[in-house]
């Protein structure tokens, strides 16, 4: 049975790694600056951060454009990437971006969203995001949730909800049904990542909040990491493995 059992899990994986190879499309590229498509109505955005611990580390974001309208989870990592998506955006791709959201307190997940707010676009993230943005002196976003909140681009919903801490106390997740892609965020680890910064961490729950999130949103087929290759549901149990015992 165990043999059964680790051979369709193989299996998953490879039929995984074909859907993945056959929809994702590098659509954008520049030096600081990649949009790649994963699904009809979801892109993955990826920016560089400069960091004293882990050198250049690229950074994942998701947008969501249907209809004509865009939907953006976390910031490029800076102004200038910031700046660059906005444009592309709006003159390429002819969108108007309804909202930002940033999943949680970070830099690299609000580090730009001065930009978003020079155009007057709506910023979202809860209200302890918020709170310890304000804490950290970083850029704020402006309207708050407690749990969960819905929002939409065009005909596409996309769900954000906190399911429990990991990477930080603040951090959520953002689920769009119709493509069954979900941005897990800096809480989901992409295959073979180490631990990485655990300076605000609430590591005796991070197992338990994946779990919830696996649960939660079961359809998921697609996973976006904070950092690193998307992939399937396997990220889900990479990153619970990795801090399961540590409850």
């Amino acid at each position: 049975m165990k043999a059964i059992t680790f051979f369709a899990f193989l299996l998953a994986l490879f039929q995984i790694s074909i859907v993945l190879s056959q929809q994702k499309e590098l659509i954008y590229e520049s030096e600081t600056l990649q949009i790649e498509q994963i699904s009809p109505n979801t892109f993955v955005h990826i920016s560089y951060l400069n960091t004293d611990d882990f050198g250049k580390v690229s950074c994942n974001g998701m947008i969501v454009i249907n209809e004509g309208e865009a939907l953006v989870f976390d910031t490029p990592a800076n102004e200038e990437a910031s700046l660059e998506l906005l444009n592309w955006l709006e003159k390429e791709q002819q969108t108007t971006v309804k909202g930002v959201v940033a999943t949680h307190f970070h830099w690299d997940c609000l580090g730009g969203l001065n930009e978003f707010h020079a155009r007057e676009i709506p910023s979202y993230a809860s209200f302890r995001t918020i709170g310890l943005a304000k804490e950290a002196g970083y850029p704020i976003p402006e309207n708050g949730f407690k749990k969960k909140l819905k929002l939409q681009a065009g005909n596409t919903p996309v769900i954000n909800e906190f399911l429990g801490e990991g990477h930080t106390m603040d951090n959520f997740v953002s689920y769009v049904p119709s493509d069954k892609v979900l941005f897990g965020g800096c809480m989901i680890k992409e295959l073979g990542a180490g631990n990485g910064y655990l300076g605000d961490a609430n590591v005796a729950a991070w197992s338990a909040t994946v779990r919830k999130v696996k649960s939660t949103f079961p359809k998921t087929a697609f996973v976006i990491p904070g950092h690193g290759k998307i992939g399937g549901p396997e990220l889900f149990d990479y990153t619970e493995e990795m801090f399961r015992g540590k409850d």
